[in-house]
């Protein structure tokens, strides 16, 4: 007879395990389908202390149940009125996959905790690798996310152009350092140098151009700039879909601002890094081969559940530098070259989940081309929606876009404060619920952003979005 208590032997009964899951699965997909259909709100807000104090009862429950009614209580992306942040309503073939990393439970420090993911990442980074044209030699990590994913190539940087030891001497033990970025640059690369030590000089903004892109003269100024402060210059940070509005920076031209003066280049790629799979819109990303890092999130445009975000470097070794520090439990003090399949040598993250087995999975289910038809729907969803904001009167696009991101305002006659007037509408919005869009700040101003993450999104929504926003605003006023 076992000695294993009755209640754990239950918990992980494998009976149990699949009455559960063909329960919970057909109830999801239920919902799925009404997300589909749009029925239903696509946030269902509540006020966020009653939301809080909902959720506090921790006593008994059933399982799925309480699993059901947290998919219900949550933000529908999977509704094609979802129209919010840059992040994808998975593909259903990723989140299968993610289940069975999430059984697995592997660590992908060291190869012998992960003898299929492992592999598998190393895999993928390399077709990663091969997608964005990268040389021979390149390779990568697989992390937790684009800020965490922005530390790491930040770090290999500081290593390899810092003109000194830091992890030996530290981050002062030189002169101060900086590196070039778009003044509209994601807030997860200043939080990086920061961390880095290198304060608020750290990150020297260059102003962007009429379509919000980096560009080759504005760095240089900013160079100048730096010496007349007594910065040393190492890197510049530029953007391949940024976050605000998601222009690409001329990456070609980037790279000879790079090249000139012996500077690293990252390309901060995690939104637009899936144009590359894209026939129609790759071009956008010409130079990308030529950086030093790049950033890539594939729970974006490669529709994989969050986080999947790889670290990819032009000389694989440098993916070794960002954390050049040893564990001899793991690595038995051996060096990286040694043992590159231990890739706790190449991420902060030591218990790091199989993370890329979605993206390995959902391949070979769908193939290759079916990730460039999502960038391809996506970011002609984007097209669309601009072109019914320039032919209503009563909305103005800020920018012609250039991937899935749309941003423009709402400006009825006799609005003077149109900042105001547009965070007040969102805000109704959010809170009615029917449709999810967020807001951004550019320089001219406040503005609604819809990010066209859902390829079921089609032309009805955007007709019915502007209406609705429409209803909004007369229903303030009446």
């Amino acid at each position: 007879m076992s000695s294993v208590p009755a209640a754990i032997r239950d918990a992980y009964d494998p009976e149990r395990f699949r009455a559960d899951g063909h329960r919970l699965i057909d109830a999801l997909a239920d919902q799925l389908t009404r997300w589909h259909a749009r029925d239903g709100v696509v946030l269902p807000w509540r006020d966020p202390q009653a939301a809080r104090e909902a959720w506090r009862d921790l006593g008994a429950g059933e399982l799925v149940h309480d699993l059901v009614r947290v998919a219900r209580a949550s933000t529908a992306l999977a509704n094609p009125r979802c129209m919010g942040h840059q992040v994808a309503p998975p593909v259903p073939a990723g989140v299968l996959a993610e289940t069975v990393s999430a059984l697995l439970n592997n660590g992908m420090a060291v190869a012998e905790m992960g003898p299929a993911g492992v592999p598998i990442e190393l895999a993928v980074i390399d077709w990663m690798c091969a997608k964005l044209g990268m040389p021979a030699g390149a390779g990568g990590v697989m992390t937790s996310g684009g800020s965490l994913g922005n530390l790491t190539a930040l770090l290999a940087m500081r290593q390899a152009h810092a003109g000194f030891d830091v992890w030996r001497a530290g981050a002062h033990a030189g002169p101060p350092l900086a590196v070039i970025v778009s003044e509209e640059a994601h807030y997860s690369v200043a939080r990086t140098l920061r961390i880095m030590g290198w304060g608020d000089g750290g990150a020297i903004a260059a102003p962007i151009d009429a379509k919000h892109r980096l560009t080759g003269d504005a760095v240089e100024r900013a160079l100048a700039g730096a010496r007349d402060e007594d910065r040393r210059v190492i890197g510049i940070v530029t953007a391949a879909g940024s976050t605000a509005t998601g222009a690409y920076d001329p990456l070609d031209e980037l790279a000879d601002v790079a090249a000139r003066h012996r500077l690293w280049l990252h390309v901060d790629a995690a939104h637009g890094g899936g144009a590359a799979l894209s026939p129609a819109h790759r071009a956008k990303l010409r130079g990308i081969d030529r950086a030093d890092s790049v950033v890539w999130d594939a729970h974006k445009l490669l529709m994989m559940p969050a986080l999947v975000t790889a670290v990819i470097f032009k000389r694989e070794a440098h993916a070794y530098e960002a954390f050049a520090q040893q564990a001899s439990y793991l690595f038995a003090g051996s060096h990286p070259d040694e043992t590159w399949w231990d890739l706790g040598q190449r991420s902060l993250e030591c218990t790091k989940r199989m993370m890329a087995i979605e993206l390995w999975a959902t391949l070979r289910a769908h193939g290759e081309a079916w990730f460039g038809e999502v960038v391809d729907r996506q970011y002609a969803l984007a097209q669309e929606l601009a072109a019914k904001l320039e032919a209503a009167p009563d909305f103005e696009l800020a920018i012609a876009p250039e991937s899935n991101i749309v941003c423009y305002r709402h400006r009825p006659v006799g609005v003077v404060d149109l900042d105001a007037h547009n965070r007040a509408l969102r805000m109704r919005l959010v809170e009615d619920g029917r449709f999810y869009i967020v807001g951004t700040q550019l320089a001219n101003g406040y503005h609604l952003r819809s990010t066209l993450m859902n390829p079921l999104t089609e032309s009805r929504d955007f007709d019915d979005l502007l209406e609705h926003l429409r209803q909004i605003d007369r229903s303030c006023r009446s």
